[in-house]
């Protein structure tokens, strides 16, 4: 635990420092300051407050032997065997950061009639799949799932866990994090890991007005969940040098108080995610007449269309066509943003693409420090002449096409 002790006697004038924090968390009260609920332990009072008067205190800090903590597991995510492919992302970030440590690297398979299915894993370098093969886990329930987790993490003591950012990972982490009392740091876009094993945790805080570096130095094992699209998928090998271990797990303990009535199957539509071309208008459309001009341009360049959330807030698009923080991460060949300014929620959401254009007037627009090329103009002038030029010229238009595939 930690805390925030307020040295009063040093103070002067008290009712001048409440302004040193951010989240309104130092109070006045009788000439003397205090700190309240609202307090992020941030420090930034310690760092910009007088010297002495706030100081940061540990106390009973909790030592653990990081040595007994060993490997680098990743949750392997799917429905009736179907591996969701943020799996195999993140099993190319495990190895990359395994290398650095020298750990190995699980993979964790909870289901019914997986066994095939696991065998896949194999093909992309993993060192162990740990599988819990039972009816009572056919269908994603939080108990028993938690459970299988929890029973995984006990017996082999993994010092790195990874999992997908989608509505199961998101459920299923926290749950077995709150049981070990270890940290978890949700939709990372950067995850490194020192030669001590903490592992470093990067992701975007306060609306994306920052980057924050989380890491948990006293805790193991150290929970991060990532979004589809943000890391690269290793390739697939044609020779296997791992093994499947099967695990067994006490039926009491796959009990849940939840029962599966009836499963449907969902609609499967290609979202932006699995787009290889993609064009974003942002808020320099004036209105939705306007989208006709980047529904032309995708039509010529088979793309999909994408937009930042103005445009979502305006009624314009469905909200699963943002890109951003609070929309989707895509990560295609070629990217082209209209009048995107380049906020850091919205690059959080696409940097990783292969090339990006960028149109905008403002030749200071941050978008321009992420994009590949730049096209200085008004969106309103460079998009009909950039529909017209490629209608009329073949050999443009299959550059780009030819771009797009890599």
């Amino acid at each position: 635990m930690a805390k925030i002790v307020i040295n009063n006697d040093k103070i002067k004038n008290p009712e001048e420092l409440t302004s040193l924090c951010p989240f309104n968390a130092i109070e006045c009260n009788n000439g003397k300051l205090d700190i309240n609920a609202a307090c992020k332990m941030c420090k930034i009072c310690v760092k910009k407050g007088p010297k002495g008067v706030f100081e940061y205190i540990e106390t009973n800090k909790i030592e653990i032997n990081k040595d007994e903590w060993r490997g680098i597991v990743v949750y392997v995510d799917h429905v009736d065997g179907n591996i969701h492919p943020v799996t195999f992302e993140l099993i190319g970030k495990a190895k990359e950061m395994a290398d650095k440590i020298n750990h190995p690297v699980y993979c964790l398979f909870i289901g019914d009639d997986i066994k095939g299915s696991a065998k896949e894993l194999l093909h992309y370098g993993v060192d162990k799949v740990y599988i819990y093969d039972n009816k009572e886990l056919k269908h994603f329930r939080i108990e028993p799932y938690a459970a299988a987790f929890e029973d995984f993490i006990s017996k082999t003591k993994p010092s790195i866990a990874l999992v997908g950012g989608t509505t199961i990972g998101r459920s299923l982490a926290p749950r077995v994090a709150a049981r070990f009392k270890t940290g978890l740091t949700a939709d990372c876009t950067i995850l490194d890991v020192q030669e001590n094993t903490d592992l470093d945790q990067i992701r975007p805080a306060f609306g994306g007005n920052i980057m924050a570096h989380i890491y948990t130095p006293n805790h193991r094992p150290q929970f991060a969940t990532v979004r589809y699209k943000i890391f690269s998928a290793p390739e697939k090998s044609i020779n296997t040098k791992g093994e499947i271990i099967v695990c067994d797990i006490e039926e009491d303990k796959l009990s849940s108080s939840i029962s599966v009535l009836e499963v449907r199957d969902k609609e499967k539509v290609s979202g932006i995610e699995e787009a290889e071309v993609i064009i974003v208008a942002g808020r320099a459309i004036r209105k939705l007449e306007d989208m006709n001009m980047i529904y032309k341009l995708s039509n010529i360049l088979n793309a999909k269309v994408a937009v930042t959330r103005p445009l979502i807030e305006s009624g314009w698009v469905d909200a699963k066509k943002q890109i951003g923080l609070s929309g989707r991460t895509v990560k295609p060949k070629l990217i082209i943003t209209c009048g995107v300014s380049g906020a850091i929620q919205f690059v959080a959401g696409m940097n990783k693409s292969d090339c990006i254009i960028a149109i905008n007037k403002d030749e200071n627009a941050p978008i321009f420090n992420c994009a590949h090329y730049g096209i200085i103009g008004d969106i309103y002038e460079v998009i009909p002449g950039l529909i017209e030029k490629l209608s009329n010229d073949e050999v443009l238009l299959d550059n780009l096409v030819a771009a797009s595939k890599g």
